[in-house]
């Protein structure tokens, strides 16, 4: 990768380069620096309603999300069925997926060791918005 560009000091980005990385056979990698990136501008569209909280236990790991992960929530997204969200419940916060099928939500996991939660009106449930990325560390 050759570095035609760099980022000044103060800069809001970091280099991008215009190459892919192959996640399975290698490939030659003879890309330039595309642009500079952003991170606010790849993963905020509405920064008014964007926040980050950080995930903690194990109930959505097959969807990718660990504990200690930061997720990227976007308020002013409605929730879809299949939707990742954050809720609260009685005074507890979670992170789930969101499914609606007609005046039924379940609150489900992304993980076989934990049941979905069903909102029920003894439920006081209160919905935070839609993860719309997850942020995790390698090392």
């Amino acid at each position: 990768m050759q570095n035609t560009e760099s980022a000044a000091p103060g800069d809001n980005g970091l280099p991008f380069f215009s190459e892919e990385v192959a996640a399975g056979f290698p490939s030659p990698a003879a890309g330039d620096i595309k642009g500079i990136l952003d991170l606010n501008e790849l993963c905020i569209q509405h920064p008014a309603a964007t926040y980050f909280i950080r995930a903690r236990g194990e109930s959505m790991i097959d969807a990718g999300i660990s504990d200690g992960d930061v997720l990227v929530v976007d308020r002013s997204l409605n929730p879809r069925h299949g939707d990742i969200i954050i809720a609260e419940l009685e005074g507890s916060f979670t992170v789930k997926y969101y499914e609606k099928n007609g005046d039924c939500i379940r609150l489900v996991p992304a993980n076989s060791r934990f049941s979905p939660i069903i909102i029920s009106h003894a439920h006081q449930a209160a919905f935070f918005g839609v993860v719309t990325w997850v942020l995790k560390s390698l090392r």
